[in-house]
């Protein structure tokens, strides 16, 4: 019921004894706090949302498109993935509890596998855009090409934040070609969140473009926040009025301007960015 509910339900919970323990972070999950063993907990009935009561008792739809429905009539992609992981969602029999980290990278993929299919069926942009936003000690940057359909994101960690211990500087990337890829991206489920954002944006104008997504974590970002937190970071930026450029190299010089990072080092790291930027096309011979 609580998860079915359409608006936030009164609750009360007895507790053995104080909450004590450690807080928990994860780059995959939202931040836990100490705990406590539950001794009873109450709660008062609330009316149900009707789009997700539906899919809830439709025991023969499968959970694949249970999430294609709700997103299409406009439930959070929040709400989606707790109802996926408390195993509401499939068909009868096969329902099974799903480890949260899971429930969100797979409902994260699932959609923007879909929309990127949308996407590759659209006339690309007429422009090489720059988008951008600083939020947290965390600069996101999305560069989008006038060409096929193609995705990467990469991650530049800096010393003494969440995942860098280090000395140096760590980059880490990952990308797909038009056809998409076969096999889990090593940057983990934040690459899924990047491109549910991207491919949103382009579905949303019915267009095309070749994608690169660059994240820069700063010192001052100690906690690990989930993949949530990609996931509308990117979003943000792409709600901003991107700056147009009519050529490659400068879109690169603006780029560059935002991130602390020097071009070459994502250059060195970010395949896709590299290729994008060595390859010469038929119309410059023309």
């Amino acid at each position: 019921d609580l998860a079915l509910s359409s608006r936030p339900v009164d609750s009360e919970m007895v507790l053995s004894r104080v909450p004590r323990g450690t807080l928990i972070f994860s780059e995959e999950v939202q931040p836990f706090g100490p705990s406590a063993p539950l001794r009873s907990f109450t709660s008062q009935p609330s009316a149900a949302d009707r789009r997700l009561e539906k899919v809830f008792y439709d025991r023969d739809l499968k959970a694949i498109h249970a999430v294609y429905q709700l997103y299409g009539e406009g439930v959070p992609v929040s709400r989606i993935q707790k109802v996926f992981s408390l195993g509401m969602l499939g068909l009868g029999r096969q329902r099974r509890l799903v480890p949260t980290r899971w429930s969100i990278t797979a409902v994260d993929s699932i959609l923007s596998e879909r929309l990127v299919e949308k996407v590759r069926g659209f006339e690309t942009i007429d422009e090489y855009r720059v988008y951008h936003f600083r939020h947290l000690y965390n600069t996101f940057a999305v560069l989008m090409i006038p060409d096929c359909w193609s995705f990467e994101w990469a991650e530049a960690w800096y010393p003494g934040t969440a995942w860098n211990p280090g000395r140096e500087r760590e980059i880490i990337s990952d990308c797909e070609s038009y056809w998409g890829r076969k096999t889990y991206p090593e940057i983990g489920g934040c690459y899924y969140a990047c491109r549910l954002a991207v491919a949103e944006r382009l579905v949303g104008e019915r267009k095309q473009a070749t994608a690169i997504a660059l994240r820069e974590i700063h010192p001052g970002f100690l906690l690990p926040l989930g993949v949530w937190f990609v996931r509308e970071g990117v979003r943000e930026a792409l709600r901003r009025e991107p700056r147009k450029f009519e050529t490659l190299e400068r879109a690169l010089t603006y780029l560059s301007s935002l991130l602390e990072v020097p071009l070459q080092e994502w250059l060195g790291s970010c395949g896709l960015l590299r290729r994008v930027r060595e390859q010469r096309k038929l119309g410059e011979f023309l």
